[in-house]
């Protein structure tokens, strides 16, 4: 079926370095300047002081800037946010919504989750996208796949309707780049482009890299069901490619600049840039991704038995929201 989608093209511009999961031990580390750090929060965020900051960085005054990166004293620890009141609000939430919800919730400084009924499988409809195309990212660094190898199209076997703009345009004999495939398959959730891609690497071979990357529910019985928990397990894969392969950068500001944003970015601000891949069949509304606040953190939410498809992605929106206050109070705090 076809969706409406909003356009929300953001900047790419967050430091990459951001993504970077800050462990809490007591050791040496460097940390990048978010837009909106001060001196005293960041000094507050792991547990210094101005002055050993200051010391630690040669800084001269408290003046530092977005992309500045920070030496962080041996001894600091990132404080331990508490999540329980946070849980509570979105369980309380969605106690008066019909249908079942998987949440997965993961701050991205202090390695802190939690889960609500993380583990339950549920469709995971388009976002398996997500560690298919991640898949084909790791065989193109590993020099197994060129993105410029064609794929040529076969409708009796790549053919499906719904979301993407192949249905329009291909024809049989058609031949597309891999960079093509999965630029579409992100981008516009390309039923074709998915179909061709995992025709090509087959589903099996995908399957193996979710279970290598952590995941436990992979296509059981077939089925394209997932768990929130290993959805986030799958952003977290694609934020540590990001980290060490330029590839894997393209592969987020794909995700950043994707056209249907009805569910995990639809109520943050603009200008906060938002990593993600939706998802829908009837009754099953999911999106799973990255919001980079002051305080960046992963959410996934994968549902069933939601009739309204406009409130089910509303009620993933609202979640995000409860979500990306909480850390921008905890980062002003």
């Amino acid at each position: 079926m076809f969706r409406r989608h909003k356009l929300r093209y953001l900047p790419f511009i967050f430091v990459l370095a951001a993504l970077v999961v800050f462990p809490l031990v007591a050791r040496a580390m460097n940390y990048p300047v978010q837009p909106g750090d001060t001196l005293w929060l960041i000094a507050r965020r792991f547990g210094t002081s101005v002055d050993a900051l200051k010391s630690s960085n040669n800084l001269s005054s408290d003046i530092i800037y977005p992309g500045q990166n920070l030496y962080i004293p041996d001894g600091a620890v990132a404080n331990t946010p508490d999540y329980t009141p946070l849980k509570k609000q979105i369980e309380d939430y969605l106690a008066g919504q019909p249908g079942t919800y998987g949440v997965y919730f993961k701050d991205l400084i202090s390695g802190q989750s939690f889960g609500i009924n993380a583990d339950t499988p549920l469709p995971a409809a388009s976002t398996v996208k997500l560690p298919a195309v991640l898949f084909i990212n790791h065989l193109v660094a590993q020099g197994n796949l060129d993105w410029q190898q064609k794929l040529t199209y076969n409708s009796a076997t790549d053919y499906q309707g719904g979301s993407g703009i192949l249905q329009f345009s291909v024809k049989d004999g058609d031949k597309l780049t891999l960079r093509t495939l999965t630029t579409l398959a992100i981008t516009t959730s390309d039923n074709i482009a998915y179909n061709m891609l995992r025709n090509f690497v087959d589903k099996g071979s995908i399957a193996s890299f979710m279970r290598s990357l952590g995941g436990q529910t992979v296509f059981p019985d077939g089925q394209n069901l997932s768990t929130a928990r290993d959805m986030a397990t799958y952003v977290q894969a694609a934020l540590d490619f990001a980290k060490v392969n330029p590839d894997g950068r393209r592969l987020l500001d794909d995700m950043a600049n994707g056209i249907y944003n009805e569910g995990i970015p639809l109520k943050i601000p603009d200008g906060v840039t938002v990593a993600h891949k939706e998802g829908f069949i009837w009754g099953s509304p999911a999106d799973a991704g990255a919001v980079f606040g002051s305080r960046p953190f992963i959410v996934t939410v994968l549902s069933q038995g939601v009739e309204d498809p406009d409130k089910g992605f509303a009620n993933i929106a609202t979640i995000t929201k409860m979500m990306y206050d909480y850390q921008e109070n905890l980062a002003r705090n």
